[in-house]
Parts: structure tokens; sequence; C-alpha cells
């Protein structure tokens, strides 16, 4: 298949799952969110994927089977009837129900839906086992990065950058948010852009990005992110509008992409003329904090230390009271990461104490935002390395983007 994962791929995934699932003493993991599915066996169709602490992994297919044997690196089987599926389980593992011990089983309930614990746990619990809890195993599992996820998320990036490329001529006054977002889309989808960035929040969804021009990249919103955007009203309200641009005022371009899943994160702050001076200078701050970041995104420094240090430069240049938002809408991040989700872990905030890793892959972004005025700032991603300073997967130039 086109695009199939490389050999190896999934069989290291679920051996790192099963050494987490021994140290903790589970019996296993049921995983049936599509992100998940895709991490740990190469397909998206839907059905049951069960992973065991000893033995091999199977998938319950429910559709399409077909597709799945032709995409899957695990295991595959036919689902038959969900009323009997814990017995399928039970059969297929006898360990799960041979009545010696509490049998525990994690599932990431941060992205089941209730009903449908609700039928696995009554399931597990006719053969004897408990569902619990596995959101913490399966992000700390898809935090770190391989060198093929790596390549991908690069190659993600390089197709923002060209799109971008393509499209900054476009960016006119009189031109509205909508009409140049359709281009830079345009340019992405027929370079493999696959229609979505995926988020696992709850009720959160991300469009191809936000591009924002003065007020309307200020205007609040639900999305949890410095800018949300005004969006085309109340069943979208966040991303573009119909606002056109503007002379002299910033235009936040936070644009991504996804190839092969596999998602880039980035903003450039542009405009049409030239920007005020407490705008240009809080622009400025955002490049300093990045290049602090940078020094930052290093193995074993928390997480939330990253943070903190943002937080401090933005109080002594002032401008604490716009950092990442503005008034009860700031949100309390400075980064997080990026991969089949765009909201993966780590997250660079306080409480997120866990150190850095190689191949942790982190989207950075300090932005400022003046409500009535606009946002401006900068995003880039990174991969954390083993030695050294952290890899720029992100290829746009970080310059302030003049526009005549």
């Amino acid at each position: 298949m086109e695009h199939a994962l490389p050999a190896g791929e999934t069989e290291k995934r679920i051996g790192k799952l099963r050494d987490r699932l021994r140290e903790a003493g589970h019996a296993g993991m049921l995983v049936s969110q599509h992100t998940d599915l895709y991490y740990l066996t190469g397909t998206m169709q839907s059905g049951y994927l069960f992973v065991p602490a000893e033995g091999e992994p199977v998938f319950y297919v429910r559709r399409s089977v077909a597709r799945a044997e032709r995409e899957s690196g695990v295991r595959v089987k036919p689902l038959g009837s969900f009323r009997t599926f814990g017995g399928e389980l039970a059969a297929d593992f006898p360990r799960l129900a041979d009545g010696e011990g509490r049998k525990t089983v994690l599932t990431p309930l941060d992205a089941l839906p209730a009903q449908l614990y609700l039928r696995l746990a009554e399931a597990l619990r006719g053969i004897g086992a408990e569902l619990v809890d596995g959101s913490a195993v399966m992000r700390r599992l898809r935090m770190v990065k391989s060198p093929y996820e790596i390549g991908r998320i690069r190659a993600a990036a390089q197709v923002a950058a060209e799109a971008l490329d393509m499209t900054l001529p476009l960016l006119r006054e009189g031109v509205t948010e909508l009409e140049w977002m359709a281009a830079f889309e345009y340019e992405i989808r027929k370079r493999g852009h696959i229609g979505t960035m995926r988020m696992r929040a709850y009720n959160m969804e991300v469009l191809t990005g936000m591009v924002g021009a003065g007020e309307a990249a200020a205007e609040p919103s639900a999305f949890d992110g410095p800018a949300g955007g005004r969006g085309l009203g109340p069943a979208a309200a966040q991303s573009v509008s119909r606002r056109p641009f503007g002379r002299n005022e910033p235009i936040l371009l936070d644009i991504g992409c996804c190839i092969d899943g596999y998602i880039i994160d980035q903003t450039r702050t542009a405009v049409i003329g030239e920007l005020p001076d407490d705008l240009r200078a809080a622009f400025e701050t955002s490049i300093r904090i990045m290049r602090r970041a940078e020094e930052l995104l290093v193995p074993g420094v928390p997480a939330e230390r990253v943070y903190e240090e943002a937080l401090r430069m933005a109080d002594e240049a002032g401008l604490a009271d716009h950092f990442m938002g503005f008034g009860a809408d700031r949100v309390r991040f400075l980064g997080h990461g990026i991969g089949l989700e765009v909201d993966e872990w780590p997250v660079l905030a306080r409480g997120f104490d866990m150190p850095l890793e190689p191949g942790m892959v982190i989207a950075v972004e300090p932005k400022f935002t003046f409500p009535g005025r606009g946002v401006v700032g900068i995003e880039n991603s990174y991969a954390v390395q083993a030695d050294g300073p952290p890899l720029a997967l992100t290829l746009t130039p970080e310059r302030l983007i003049r526009l005549p």
C-alpha cells in the first residue's frame, strides 16, 4: 500500500507498549480511537485492537476487514457480534479469564465515548477483567517520535513552506482572510495535505490554521490556543472570516499541513505596510522568547521550565497581560507536542514536570494579543535531539513578512 508504515515500525511501537504493560502489571490494552489504531497497526479501519502484555496483538475489525488485512501490521480478525466480544477475547487470550488474580485492561479513556466505555467495561467484566484508564500510557508512548515520524513531519513542513511562498503574493489589501486561506489550502492539498488536522481533546476542532487580520485575529473563541480568530459565524467560530486585509495591521498566519497523518504547526506574522512600534516590539520579544526556548529544548529539562522562562521574559518586556491571549481568554502554555494530532504531549506548561526526551516534537508559539488591534508572534516546531540544540523542522524564514 502507498504510504504504508516502514517495516518494523509497528513492531517497535507495540513492543514498547508491552514493556509498559508488564512493568505496571496490566493484562493488556484495548484500543479503539482511530489515531491510536493507526499508530499501533498502520491502518485506520474501524474496530478494536487488543495488545496483551504477553503474546501477539489482534485487531478485531468491524469495517473494512479487507482493507485492514492489506494495511495492518498486526493480525486481523473480523469482529462478530459485539455481544460475544468478551467471550472472543477470552478464547483468544486465555490469561484474561483464568481466574488468577485481578486482571486490568487499559484503554485510553480521554478519547472514548462514555456509551462505548460502558459496553466495553461490561464485556470485560463478563470474563473477569476490569477496564481502567490508559490515557497517560498511550500519550507517553506516542510523544517520542521515531525517525520515520520526524521525517513525515518534515515533509509536511516542506509542503507548508512551499505553499506559503506560492500564496504570499496573493496577500493584498482588500483580499479577505477566507479568500487567501482557500488559495493556501489549494496549494497544500495538491501537494498531499490529507485535508484535516486531527485533535484529541473533546469538542476541539482545528482547521488548516488560523489566518487573522487586525482585530479579527484577537477575537476570543473557544479554541484552546492564544488566537482563535473570528470565523465564519457561530457554527464555525474560529479561524478565518470574510474580513479583508488592511494596511499597517498585524496579519497572523497560523497555518499547518498534514502529510501521511503527521502534522506541522507554524505561525508567521505579516503586515501590508508597517507595524505600529509597540506591536513590532512585541513581535521582537516573541523572537527572543523563541531563542531562549531553543536553549532549553534539550533532554532532561522539565517541560514546565520552558514556559516559566517565557513568562519571565514577557513580564520583563512589560507584556505579561498580552502573553498567549488576553484577560480571561489567555491560555496557560507556551507549546505542545505534535504528531498524528495537534495537541499531543508534552505540553510546555506549569505542572507538566516531565523531563524532555530525544524524539519529542514540540510546537513552540510565543504570541501576544492586543484586543481590538491584533495578534503578533511566531511558532516553530522542533525535534528534541540527544545532543545539542533541537532540530528545527519549520522551514519558513522567521522574519516579519512585509508586503507592499
